[in-house]
């Protein structure tokens, strides 16, 4: 018979609190080194996020920032944004591109068509709408 089948269920009980413990112990030391190795490195947030840099770091409460360039200024107020992405296959190791659009609120219709615009995540405007304009970052051709 295997050795699960002869032990009571107060005994397997105690083994799983006794393992439960063993994994909290661990799992507290690991916490431990990591506050330390961040503390080294001379990071200021107790989170270990990045402060440096707002636009890339994106965390609670913090809204996400994209740049990419209009696709469609036709409604009014909307933007229709395309993000352009490029990334490594991670089996074949080959440069993969990919794009998304996302629409934007433009409050004075100030971006056009070709334009490089900084969009910021806002509350939901309309159906679509997600993002709000920042800034145009470069007027296109």
């Amino acid at each position: 018979m295997a050795d699960g089948a002869t032990k009571t269920p107060e005994q397997r009980q105690a083994e799983r609190t006794e393992r439960r413990r063993q994994n909290a112990k661990t799992r507290r030391a690991y916490r431990a080194r990591q506050r330390e190795r961040r503390a080294e490195r001379g990071g200021d947030d107790p989170a270990g996020r990045a402060t440096t840099e707002p636009e890339v770091a994106h965390g609670r409460g913090r809204p996400r920032v994209r740049t990419g360039v209009v696709v469609s200024d036709k409604a009014a107020k909307t933007l229709v944004i395309r993000i352009d992405t490029t990334r490594q296959h991670r089996v074949y190791k080959k440069t993969v591109r990919g794009s998304t659009t996302l629409h934007a609120h433009d409050e004075r219709d100030e971006a056009r068509v070709g334009d490089t615009v900084r969009v910021v995540e806002s509350r939901p405007l309309s159906r679509t709408k997600r993002w709000r304009l920042v800034e145009v970052v470069e007027r296109g051709r």
